[in-house]
């Protein structure tokens, strides 16, 4: 993914724990490291602290998701890599070898998502009737199918797309005719040497630009200066995305490129992969960051919470849902793994309380209409970035991010309970599998923060 960190990220005040524990850099430098001030620290605007989380995801959520991920359903994800940057024109294109991203063959595709047996006017009507749109006849319903003319039929069609495109927070297409089939565990995220002015341009775009500011400055590195008199909702923005960049960087730093002693660069890399402290602590150390780096980190548990939160809210909705793919015995299966990993985040009492926002007047709903244009904007800047695979992981998660602020502040996402609803829950295959994906993203990054503190003492 996008290498930099462009410009500091954790926008949010937290209390900090400041206490001695022995870490040391990797020449033997005793550093106030960022896990001190990790330890024990409540997670702003949620009610629990980030050991609580750590124990939670590294032993219950962790192994559930790192299986339910290898399922075909999830490993999938259609993508267009080729749109242009709408936004200034970059030529710095990533030769290196690992940015290339591979897409399926057709013959790679489990048949079930081809999508050729389901018409559109299926798709929109299909939980307006209780048996789907593979029943020829419903004697309950069927009276209306005499008296909708083939005109209306498209119609509503139009209408169903026109609505759902008002409820999404990313301008992401999945039924884009230059998408592509990507299989995602062919083409894992990791350092890919994409860095230096394309990257922090993607980065300082986002913040800058795209982000709540409460003026025209930005003082690095004293964010939370800047966070004071800022109204929740910006906080919760301005969080969300660093939370995002953090767990990027943790990626990248757990998935680096050894160099062997001969010399072996990342244009003609035979090294092997793997955790990489001096680049952690360069991007999370109290000493190379003045004192920001666990101020980041936290902003990683708060957007786990975050998108936590929005699976738990949407669970009675994915638990009917079929994680179709034309293998009978592994959707069957991946139910089952997706009906286990609900009943354990649905039990999990400190999720972030989402019910608290947006509530208000005429102020609001203009701050909730700019919060989501904002959100747009940054996944249209996803096609600015030269490098594909650091392009695939920003898509998916960044989609991801979209469909839990979707889940989470567009709709009541209970099961639809009648007919006459003014518009009907629903969640493209796409977004269900970045969802996941992005959760499985956050749950993998906190997981390898412990391990980078078992190297780092």
């Amino acid at each position: 993914m996008l290498i930099e960190r462009a410009l500091p990220t954790s926008l949010c005040l937290f209390t900090l724990l400041v206490g001695c524990c022995g870490y040391f850099d990797s020449h033997g430098q005793e550093d106030e490291h960022c896990f001190c001030k990790l330890q024990d620290r409540i997670i702003d605007d949620c009610s629990c602290n980030v050991d609580t989380v750590d124990h939670f995801n590294n032993v219950k959520v962790y192994p559930r998701l790192r299986s339910m991920l290898t399922k075909n359903y999830f490993r999938f994800y259609r993508v267009n890599l080729k749109r242009e940057c709408p936004f200034w024109v970059d030529d710095s294109k990533c030769a290196i070898k690992y940015c290339h991203v591979e897409a399926c063959h057709e013959s790679d595709i489990p048949p079930g998502l081809k999508g050729a047996s389901k018409s559109k006017t299926c798709s929109a009507k299909k939980y307006l009737q209780p048996k789907g749109c593979d029943d020829d006849h419903n004697d309950e319903l069927g009276y209306l199918n005499t008296t909708i003319s083939a005109k209306a039929e498209e119609d509503f069609v139009l209408w169903q797309a026109h609505d759902d495109a008002q409820d999404k927070f990313c301008d992401i297409n999945e039924n884009d005719n230059d998408a592509e089939y990507v299989d995602l565990l062919l083409n894992p995220e990791r350092y890919t040497g994409y860095k230096g002015k394309s990257a922090h341009r993607i980065w300082n775009s986002i913040y800058m630009e795209n982000c709540f500011r409460p003026d025209n400055t930005y003082n690095a590195y004293i964010e939370s200066e800047l966070l004071k008199g800022m109204c929740l909702e910006k906080r919760v923005f301005y969080r969300a995305i660093s939370g995002l960049h953090a767990s990027i960087n943790i990626h990248l730093c757990a998935n680096f490129l050894k160099l062997e002693s001969g010399g072996i660069s990342l244009a003609s890399p035979k090294g092997e992969w793997g955790p990489n402290v001096d680049e952690f602590n360069r991007r999370f150390s109290s000493s190379k960051t003045k004192g920001e780096g666990a101020n980041w980190l936290a902003n990683l548990y708060f957007l786990y919470l975050l998108e936590l939160r929005a699976l738990a809210k949407a669970a009675e909705y994915l638990r009917k849902e079929p994680f179709y793919t034309g293998d009978e015995a592994q959707d069957w299966d991946t139910q089952l793994a997706v009906q286990d990993l609900l009943n354990v985040i649905t039990k999990f009492p400190d999720h972030f309380n989402e019910s608290i926002m947006f509530s208000g007047g005429q102020e609001m709903k203009k701050l909730k209409k700019e919060f989501k244009e904002h959100f747009r904007n940054i996944t249209r800047i996803m096609d600015c970035v030269g490098c594909d695979k650091c392009k695939l992981w920003g898509k998916l998660q960044i989609q991801g991010l979209g469909t839990a602020l979707k889940i989470l502040f567009d709709h009541d996402t209970s099961w639809p309970k009648a007919i006459s609803q003014k518009r009907v829950f629903n969640l493209e295959r796409s977004e269900i599998v970045s969802l996941i994906n992005s959760v499985g993203r956050l749950s993998t990054s906190i997981y390898e923060l412990d391990e980078f503190r078992q190297l780092s003492r």
